[in-house]
């Protein structure tokens, strides 16, 4: 291995040993740790510690970077106390995720890390988000995010570059190609020689680099991240290097040759360095028997301290108000003024008003800038706010929605548009297991809104038309919010954008420029979390929310003999469970109704829920009114059928006669 020290002072070269060596007796610690059952899993870095301490110290430490499983020499060479790791990996209170979650599945503001998620690929569209909120920020920041070569498999990756590529993001995105993912090698997860030769499909820089000599890595990262510092892009970089142990230990290197393994054993990063180090003078036996003996000292001294503390002793309030991060919700009350808007044009509004209350939004979605939506909500927006935070995006909504969460960890806030409510499924991983976990596993807030154009009614077939909400009111984490009406919408939307937890904002398509309403005109907000009671009576009591509000209307119109409560949930979570239990104590009969299908939709929860808390008020069984348990259907007169509004008038007079 040849080494080019460059300029280097001697100081510089002890330091990137002393942080390659540092991870590395960590690890064998730990492995010892391991066989001895004191800790549960590892997942080996050693042999691949040149390319985390090079690429760390290449950064600034304002600068952040998004790790992975094998990159333990990011956090040692951050500085993190190896008490909090002992910790974090013991699953104690002064880890990094209070015992909720395992190894290096965390981050730190603190110290600018984020930490990875197991589906590895969202991490490197959050890094999009950071570098995209460094660019606005204008604060010559790089980013630097890992993956293996396994990662570069996922779609989130190709979706990753294409963006950072497509919008010049100052990111260094590091492969570390160490030769097998878990066991498959790499002629089975691509078929081109180098992945560093995918760069030129993006219209990106790209290196090969000898992951395993620590001056190669440093020397070129630097180079590179002060490069991007002042002239802003992407690049990408493939580490070639090797896992000298098992993906983690149980599944052990039975697949590895072992000429393959003794061949790299040759390359060690750490002997081959420590090697060149004493030829030239700069390390001494007595330099590193004073860095080993340091390490140690402080390994052992951290392990007492961490076995020392107590165990977590789990708390029931503790764990369900963690999930969301606290926000205290600021009333802004209505003008007088007013002005009949369709619920379109109340939405616009919202969202061009909260645009001008906060300089730190960026809205991002397809055709959304000078053409202004497919609905036209965001029309005039690039006008008045530019393009710079009105951003057309690709189609990805994977990685748009990663970079939303990018935009929040560097203090920022997103509004994401999924063009129909349909295609969330494309970005559905990161909005349930990563913006709706961020918050419980490292306290790491998600200030993102999804609005989600949805529904039928406008003879849009099985790809445009679905109301998919009971997908993320089952996720812990996330917020949901569907209004019926424009002035409801308008306040919503605005409280949904202040509020830093994610929210799913759903928007009927056919209510659009169906419904209108006197809407104030000035900025104003609403609680989440508050139902809206439309009619009140003493014989039932009727629970909707979105389409299903006009449909009971009108049910309720052409019966004016039916005395109901009308409930319109508006927000599904959090729900407004007093205001729908107290209605049914009085009525003593509940009907549920929703667009979606029926098995798994959110009335089947109110159901069970009433069932619960009001079974001795009940005078007849809980009724749920939902659409047919089929896709939804293009042709006019099929999609009528498959509405369950055809079918809530009959059901809603049989349960009163009940």
């Amino acid at each position: 291995m040849k080494f080019d020290k460059q300029n280097l002072s001697k100081s510089t070269l002890l330091d990137l040993y002393y942080n390659m060596l540092k991870p590395r007796l960590i690890e064998e610690k730990m492995l010892i740790l391991l066989r001895q059952g004191k800790i549960s899993k590892w997942f080996s870095g050693i042999g691949q510690e040149a390319i985390s301490v090079g690429v760390t110290l290449a950064m600034r430490d304002e600068e952040y970077i998004l790790p992975m499983h094998r990159n333990l020499g990011v956090f040692t060479t951050r500085k993190i106390p190896l008490f909090r790791l002992f910790c974090q990996w013991q699953g104690k209170a002064s880890g990094f995720t209070n015992g909720r979650d395992r190894s290096f599945h965390f981050g730190t503001q603190e110290y600018n890390i984020v930490g990875m998620i197991s589906h590895l690929g969202p991490q490197l569209g959050v890094a999009d988000g950071i570098a995209l909120a460094n660019v606005l920020q204008k604060n010559k920041k790089v980013t630097a995010v890992f993956t293996g070569e396994g990662g570069t498999s996922e779609g989130d990756f190709h979706e990753a570059l294409n963006v950072a590529s497509v919008w010049q993001l100052p990111v260094l995105f590091c492969i570390e190609n160490n030769g097998y993912g878990l066991s498959t090698p790499t002629k089975e997860q691509y078929n081109c020689e180098h992945l560093a030769d995918r760069g030129k499909g993006y219209g990106m820089e790209s290196h090969i680099i000898d992951g395993n000599n620590i001056l190669e890595v440093y020397n070129t990262l630097s180079e590179l991240a002060e490069d991007i510092r002042n002239n802003p892009r992407p690049v990408l970089i493939e580490f070639k290097t090797f896992r000298m142990r098992g993906h983690e230990e149980a599944s052990g290197t039975k697949y590895v040759p072992q000429d393959l393994m003794d061949a790299w054993a040759e390359k060690d990063p750490i002997s081959n360095f420590e090697e060149f180090l004493k030829s030239e003078g700069v390390l001494t036996e007595d330099i590193k028997q004073k860095f080993e003996s340091e390490i140690k000292t402080e390994i052992d001294d951290a392990l007492d301290q961490a076995y020392a503390e107590e165990n977590i002793i789990p708390n029931l309030t503790t764990e369900l108000n963690d999930v969301y991060k606290p926000y205290n919700y600021q009333e802004v009350s209505k003008g007088f003024e007013v002005e009949e808007k369709r619920l379109i044009d109340a939405i616009s509004d919202g969202l061009k008003q909260s645009m001008e209350r906060h300089d730190n939004l960026v809205i991002m979605g397809q055709d959304i800038a000078e053409y202004g939506g497919v609905f036209k909500i965001t029309d005039g927006f690039v006008e008045q706010f530019g393009k710079e935070r009105v951003r057309n995006t690709p189609i990805c909504e994977s990685s748009i929605v990663e970079a939303g969460m990018g935009l929040s960890i560097a203090g920022m806030k997103a509004v994401v548009e999924m063009q129909f409510a349909d295609f969330v499924s494309s970005g559905f991983n990161p909005i349930v297991n990563y913006l709706a976990k961020s918050h419980y596993r490292w306290a790491q807030h998600a200030d993102v809104v999804i609005r989600m154009p949805c529904g039928a009614g406008v003879a849009a077939g099985p790809f445009h038309s679905q109301t998919n909400e009971a997908w993320f009111t089952k996720t812990p984490g996330l917020k949901v919010v569907y209004p019926a009406f424009p002035a409801d919408a308008k306040g919503l939307l605005a409280t949904a954008i202040n509020d830093p937890n994610p929210v799913l904002f759903f928007e009927h398509k056919a209510l659009y420029r169906s419904i209108r309403e006197d809407v104030p005109t000035d900025y104003y907000t609403l609680p989440l979390g508050k139902a809206s009671l439309l009619r009140t009576g003493n014989d039932i009591t009727i629970i909707t929310y979105g389409a299903g509000v006009h449909w009971a209307l009108e049910t309720l119109k052409n019966n004016p003999e039916i005395s109901a409560d009308l409930i319109d949930l508006r927000s599904l979570q959090p729900l407004d469970k007093d205001a729908i239990i107290d209605s049914v104590k009085k009525t003593n009969k509940a009907i549920i109704l929703q667009e979606d299908s029926l098995f798994g939709g959110i009335a089947s929860d109110l159901s069970a829920m009433l069932m619960e808390a009001c079974f001795e008020y009940l005078d007849a069984p809980v009724k749920r009114v939902a659409s047919l348990e089929t896709p939804i259907p293009f042709e006019s007169e099929l999609e009528q059928q498959y509405l369950a509004k055809g079918r809530f008038e009959e059901a809603l007079k049989k349960l009163l006669k009940y």
